[in-house]
């Protein structure tokens, strides 16, 4: 049997010396704190946690492939230095019947260390191909150690967590929640209220999807489409952000369909919860086929966002006021989530 540290991947982003590199990784060509574009970097862990999988998987099923069926957590937990090299760290936490937990540690080596973030990819292995692709089960690890077994156990922790929350998603609220979203509807019934109503923030775009985009045969990398969802949210959030709107974690990514080529997507964002200085944004991504006889949602993002000034002190924004019973749903959803997240945001 495999122990996971048998399982280790790791990816250097040369940002020191290759200026080419850190150019196309560089949010502004100027001297700034956090000089990062976090989409980019979003992409390149995709990558990273689909070949640490493929590696494991591959030793059993040669044929087979992985896809990514989630993005549960990505923690920023300090900002990276874009001068600085950047290593992501990967190997496998869990894997249970078909799937397998990719836990990254996205980390800038040097004195002092920089622990840019942490992160965990649920990925799918797969065999066959269009209709007929099935799930394979895999062999378990070996937790060898107490702290591999620590990891295994909080990979199926969250995933527990993670059930739970959807569960509660159909629960009414609770009352303390009820007296929140009364008061946010309430306050929008004041005289001379002037506050942000959640219906006027969000911004979409259009994509069509081209060969170059293709991973795996006829499906376009989850990667980019997550970068494309990002970088629409990160635009968004500045509609409430008054001054510099900078990445604080992801949430979550559920992957839902595959994209193919020559698929039409539509991105939606939408500012739909803030709290002192964060701004939750969600994003879905629908795809129409290229005949336009089918249509699904193919992605659903929930993105947590932090305005700072420029030396990166945390500003207030301001309320967001939910006034639809689909609004008021999201407000709820993306609270839920920001609470469970609360503790590890610094």
């Amino acid at each position: 049997m495999t122990t996971p540290s048998e399982t280790s991947f790791i990816h250097t982003l040369s940002l020191a010396d290759d200026l080419s590199l850190r150019r196309r990784f560089m949010v502004m060509d100027e001297d700034l704190l956090g000089n990062l574009r976090f989409g980019l970097l979003l992409e390149i862990l995709d990558k990273v946690a689909e070949e640490t999988a493929l590696r494991y998987v591959n030793r059993f099923y040669p044929d087979a492939r992985v896809v990514t069926a989630a993005i549960d957590n990505i923690i920023v937990r300090h900002v990276a230095d874009v001068t600085r090299d950047i290593v992501c760290e990967a190997r496998i936490n869990q894997v249970g019947r078909s799937s397998l937990v990719i836990g990254i540690r996205v980390e800038q080596p040097g004195n002092p260390a920089n622990h840019v973030a942490s992160c965990y990819f649920t990925m799918v292995a797969r065999s066959g191909m269009g209709e007929g692709a099935v799930s394979v089960a895999l062999p378990p690890l070996d937790y060898a150690t107490e702290r591999e077994q620590a990891r295994a156990r909080k990979a199926v922790a969250r995933r527990e967590e993670y059930r739970q929350q959807q569960a509660l998603m159909s629960e009414p609220p609770s009352l303390d929640e009820y007296r929140m979203l009364a008061a946010l509807h309430k306050a929008q019934d004041e005289p001379g209220f002037q506050g942000l109503l959640a219906g006027q923030l969000s911004a979409d775009s259009w994509e069509r999807m081209y060969p170059e985009f293709e991973n795996v045969p006829q499906k376009i990398f989850g990667g980019y489409l997550v970068r494309k969802a990002y970088e629409l949210s990160s635009i968004c959030s500045e509609l409430v952000a008054p001054d510099r709107s900078v990445m604080a974690a992801v949430n979550r990514i559920n992957f839902f369909h595959p994209v193919r080529m020559g698929d039409k997507l539509h991105y939606t964002s939408r500012v739909v919860f803030t709290c002192d200085s964060y701004v939750c944004v969600e994003a879905n991504i629908e795809r129409i086929s290229r005949d336009r006889t089918s249509k699904a949602l193919s992605n659903s993002c929930l993105f947590t966002f932090v305005n700072v000034d420029r030396e990166l002190v945390h500003r207030p924004v301001p309320a967001v006021y939910p006034t639809t019973y689909a609004e008021d749903a999201r407000y709820l959803e993306a609270e839920r989530s920001f609470a469970a997240l609360s503790e590890h945001l610094t």
